[in-house]
């Protein structure tokens, strides 16, 4: 808390100062947040030799600086950094019961903190077959909430749901990329975290093999998919039936071929799977246990003179799994004493969806997006989040309507939904990695959720954000559940 004092009273003490930005991160609005007038000689008055006005150029706006410190585009490096705090809280709500796996009852508050440390290098920089190194540290403290238990829609997307891994720093990403160009024509590229180059072949394949989150590949959306400018939730931020691989922290090792051209893109990817449901140690035998991933994106407008895109993606995980419908057999025929899940993994076991992803810009300022997402459910929900469908809509509307363009603004709505074999097995009183509230009255968790991103100084931003949860872990018997949240952020 005394650091969210600091960063507060630090941005009170510097947020009248401008400074013209040089560049600008990939999520930040690139319009200026305030007006700043500066002279130059085309701004100059002319004069007659009446002294009478012939001519005037109007004054030029400044970007807004969204860096603490400028990132050049020349370098062979690349050097950036982020600190996340989020404090959320709810007050206590209707819950007649609730298990082992419950999001509490009574009222609660929970901080989070994420740190990270972002790394690139260009061992050569040709245009056509260029190399990006990249190497990212983390460090993640806090908690969530109820252990970040008892939502399938967690609220904070920065909780790593095992706080007995601790707040060391820790290795994200170790990735090299190599592009390799089938033409000689280029496009710009917007330098990120995870990309160097500001010129690409418009047809090319992109190869990526380390260590790295599938988020950063795959169902990527510029108005729902950053947890640290934009909405806060699990379901929200990414697909909440895709079932992704990863450990505990979000993390998986694997590669990525892609194939990019002017329209559209394709893309693979092969990664380890964890060897128990959300575990954070990974099973390196890629023969028995994998998650396979096919992203299709099309790059086309449904609104004329605007951007839009179309994304479907594909995934099969094969892992030491369980089935949801079997252990409530051995349940109800008397073979355990409680469903467990657990108890019935075997290795064969496979688990397969598809999810649709779409971003529309409709006018200078406001942007929509929607996601559709879909898995078989009788297997169990063993990386990411316990959901086999849902469907979200939403949008975001730029500051500069109302002349801070660095601010945002966003609201979303989205509905996840368990298939009846996992209605079943929580009914009777199982525990999956994230829900389990003894028994279940079932009903769609349906969210909402709204932000305002105020960008305060350079590199500086607070968010205020509000989530309405009904139905909490599918519940109908517990909730409604309003979560308020304060986000300050910081990118260097």
């Amino acid at each position: 808390m005394r650091l969210v004092f600091a960063i507060v009273c630090l941005s009170i003490a510097l947020s009248p100062i401008s400074a013209r930005s040089q560049t600008a991160l990939p999520d930040a609005p690139s319009t200026p947040a305030h007006l700043h007038l500066f002279l130059a000689p085309e701004d100059l008055v002319l004069w007659s030799q009446s002294d009478t006005p012939v001519a005037q150029q109007p004054a030029e706006a400044a970007e807004p600086m969204t860096t603490m410190f400028p990132h050049p585009d020349d370098t062979r490096y690349y050097l950036a950094g982020q600190a996340n705090i989020i404090f959320q809280s709810h007050p206590s709500f209707h819950s007649p019961y609730q298990g082992q796996n419950s999001l509490h009852g009574g009222g609660e508050y929970k901080t989070s903190l994420l740190g990270t440390v972002y790394g690139g290098y260009q061992p050569h920089r040709n245009i056509r077959y260029n190399t990006d190194f990249i190497v990212d540290m983390e460090s993640a403290g806090g908690r969530g909430m109820s252990e970040a238990l008892g939502l399938a829609g967690f609220t904070n997307l920065d909780v790593v749901r095992n706080p007995n891994l601790g707040s060391s720093p820790y290795l994200a990403r170790g990735v090299i990329k190599q592009t390799i160009g089938l033409t000689n024509e280029t496009t710009d590229s917007e330098r990120t975290y995870f990309s160097l180059p500001t010129k690409v072949p418009v047809r090319r394949f992109e190869v990526m093999v380390g260590k790295m989150s599938l988020p950063d590949v795959f169902d990527l959306n510029s108005i729902g998919s950053d947890s640290h400018l934009q909405f806060m939730n699990w379901t929200v931020d990414n697909n909440g039936a895709w079932d992704y691989a990863a450990d505990t922290r979000g993390y998986t090792v694997g590669g990525v071929l892609e194939y990019d051209d002017r329209d559209w893109s394709f893309r693979y990817g092969i990664f380890a799977m964890p060897t128990v449901a959300n575990g954070i140690d990974l099973d390196w035998a890629f023969s028995r246990a994998r998650g396979q991933n096919w992203e299709f994106e099309l790059r086309h407008s449904l609104v004329h003179g605007r951007k839009g895109t179309e994304r479907v993606l594909a995934f099969v995980n094969n892992a030491h799994m369980g089935d949801y419908r079997d252990a409530v057999v051995a349940y109800l025929t008397g073979k355990d004493a409680t469903p467990d899940v657990d108890a019935h993994a075997k290795f064969g076991a496979v688990k397969y969806g598809f999810t649709w992803n779409n971003e529309q810009e409709v006018t200078d300022h406001l942007r929509l997006f929607s996601r559709f997402g879909w898995n078989e459910g009788q297997h169990e929900s063993y990386a990411y989040t316990e959901v086999d469908q849902t469907v979200e809509a939403g949008g975001d509307y730029a500051g500069s309507a109302w002349g801070r363009s660095a601010d945002k603004v966003g609201v979303t709505f989205v509905s996840n939904a368990i298939k009846k074999d996992h209605q079943n097995y929580l009914a009777d009183g199982g525990l999956g990695f994230l829900l389990g509230d003894g028994k279940l009255n079932y009903g769609r968790e349906n969210i909402e959720e709204s932000y305002y991103n105020l960008h305060t100084w350079r590199g500086m931003f607070f968010a205020l954000d509000l989530q309405h949860i009904n139905n909490p872990g599918y519940n109908r018997d517990r909730g409604a559940v309003w979560v308020p949240s304060v986000r300050a952020h910081v990118d260097f």
